[in-house]
């Protein structure tokens, strides 16, 4: 987790994880009567034994009529209280779970791209999934025992004071003992949850990358090695809650014993004379009833603290997330659509705090509608210099203009608006191909602007001898279609959005040669009337640019025509000749 994010008390982060039951209080309260009944018809129970053993002692034709009817409203009333005070909290628990989902995923699509690079999938969709139940059984299903097990001592240990104070302050002395051993158990609790969601996204980690993988996988012959790893994962999650269980299962039979213990000095005081009193043998029997009936609730209710502090340890993590800074956003400046002009003043960037600049020095002018590749080594700083255009990554120093106004003016929505990006890194979504192409803002395009999109893109053929051509389900990343199809449907996207500025990325790097010649038409009708940065690899591609500008070690190093640089016989003239030299070879 970042610097930003939070440690917090216990205390504060249950505090903020039942804030979430404020817009459920209608339903909320319906389970807490339920429990309230429960608790009343269990601390009746024990009351009822007076009942009985008064009508066995002195039978009646009333009380053999009345004492049935006593045990059935009793057993009537828990199990109404029971139904109400279980279904309605799932309710609650079902409804947070819904919004935390929500919240979680609704700021990971606000989030930097700095979060990102730092942050594993499997860890992040872990917290999504698993972690958000964890807090919800905390939130709920713990609150369900607490209420139901706490009203319940709370009227049994009311009627044992009523029949013999005395004896039931000898009871209480049980509570000191109970919680010492609890706030140990705790913090041993929260230690090993913090442990087990961190090794559940170890897990989720490491099984997302094989899946996706899974080419690569069984290419280099890696399955050994990828199913050890998840089996190192795995074992290191089992070993982890088998800890929690261990603890969990010491702690519920020693609280047992020593409540065990308190009720066997109990019984034994209450046989004296002195002690006993003017006690009934009904009132003798129904007190020891509810003595020993307080054992479950008790012991409930310490097991229930495993949940709690699981729930505590996962929102611990949720709200980390929760509270990491989103993307910044301060421009106040929109427009539909700009003109195209670029301008780099003194740019400079670093990926981390202490890091070496991957930028340094900037300066560059781009007109409207001109097509500038960007050529150099890996590492060079291309694609670093093309993320900073959609404010991907925000540059430290100097500027970068767009129509002579700073990037940092505009809102994000409405820089974004302006630029459509084609990657070698292809993402699709499984949905309709439709869907694929309107997508997001686009998907209030009509069918015929869609259908002459993917015309245009060169996709059209293809799409069509699909089994329900543009209703077709392309499944995960679009696995259905090749490199070259794929790429198509990218660049039918670009082109629906018709943005004034488009941004090219090692596009074609993917593709063989002549897959990337048969698109290259498609991305020529894209171009056009558009300013344009091609990120290129194979210098074969961007020999037509208006500019080409070669850069080293995040520096500009040289700017000119194709034609200008070859003659120049410098930076851009030895790639050249290595490149060629390589392809004849």
């Amino acid at each position: 987790m970042s610097k930003v994010a939070k440690q917090y008390a216990g205390a504060q982060v249950y505090g903020r994880l039942l804030s979430y039951l404020k817009p459920l209080w209608k339903v909320f309260a319906l389970a807490v009567l339920g429990n309230v009944i429960y608790a009343l018809a269990s601390a009746g129970m024990a009351d009822a034994t007076k009942y009985i053993v008064a009508a066995i002692e002195t039978p009646s034709p009333e009380g053999r009529f009345l004492v049935p009817m006593l045990i059935i409203g009793i057993f009537a009333l828990r199990g109404l209280g029971s139904f109400c005070g279980g279904y309605f909290m799932a309710r609650v628990a079902r409804g947070i779970v819904h919004r935390m989902r929500l919240e979680l995923f609704r700021h990971l699509t606000v989030l930097p791209c700095r979060f990102f690079d730092s942050n594993s999938t499997g860890h992040l969709v872990s917290r999504i999934t698993y972690n958000v139940d964890q807090v919800t059984g905390a939130a709920t299903n713990a609150i369900t025992v607490v209420l139901r097990e706490g009203f319940t001592v709370i009227g049994l240990m009311g009627y044992m004071i009523f029949v013999s104070w005395k004896l039931t302050l000898l009871f209480l002395v049980l509570g000191p003992i109970i919680g010492v051993l609890i706030s140990y158990v705790s913090k041993r609790f929260r230690r090993i949850s913090h442990r087990i969601q961190s090794s559940m996204g170890d897990v989720t980690h490491v099984a997302s990358e094989s899946i996706g993988g899974y080419r690569v996988m069984r290419t280099f012959g890696g399955e050994e090695y990828e199913f050890n790893r998840f089996m190192k994962a795995s074992e290191y999650n089992i070993a982890q809650a088998l800890k929690m269980s261990l603890t969990q299962a010491l702690s519920t039979p020693i609280i047992q014993l020593v409540i065990s213990v308190f009720i066997a000095l109990l019984v034994w005081l209450a046989l004296s004379p002195e002690i006993r009193g003017n006690m009934s043998t009904g009132e003798f029997l129904a007190y020891i009833t509810a003595a020993t009936t307080c054992a479950k609730p008790i012991r409930q209710l310490t097991e229930v603290n495993a949940v709690i502090q699981r729930g505590i340890s996962a929102a611990q993590d949720v709200f980390m997330q929760l509270d990491e800074p989103i993307e910044k956003d301060e421009g106040a400046f929109t427009t539909e659509r700009v003109q195209g002009r670029l301008e780099f003043k003194g740019l400079g960037f670093s990926y981390g705090d202490e890091g070496k600049p991957a930028l340094q020095d900037i300066n560059l002018v781009i007109e409207p509608g001109e097509t500038v590749a960007l050529v150099g080594r890996s590492g060079s700083g291309k694609s670093t210099l093309v993320s900073l255009l959609p404010r991907f990554y925000d540059y430290e120093t100097g500027e970068i203009l767009l129509d002579g106004k700073p990037l940092k003016d505009f809102t994000l929505t409405s820089l974004r608006r302006q630029i459509s990006i084609v990657t070698q890194q292809v993402v699709l979504f499984n949905d309709t191909v439709t869907n694929n192409i309107a997508y997001g803002a686009l998907a209030d395009a009509t069918p015929d602007q869609v259908r002459e999109a993917a015309k245009s893109a060169d996709a059209l053929d293809f799409i069509e001898q699909l089994e329900q051509g543009f209703d077709t389900l392309l499944g995960e990343n679009g696995t259905r279609l090749s490199g070259g199809q794929r790429q198509r449907m990218v660049i039918a996207r670009a082109l629906l959005k018709d943005s004034p500025i488009l941004i090219l990325d090692e596009a074609t790097s993917a593709l063989d040669t002549h897959a990337e010649r048969n698109i290259q038409s498609a991305l020529e009708t894209l171009m056009k009337g558009r300013t344009t940065l091609v990120v290129a690899h194979r210098l074969s591609t961007i020999e037509n640019a208006d500019k080409i500008v070669v850069m080293d070690q995040g520096r500009i190093v040289e700017v000119g025509t194709h034609r200008e640089l070859i003659e120049k016989d410098g930076a851009y003239a030895a790639l050249h000749k290595l490149q060629f030299s390589e392809a004849d070879a």
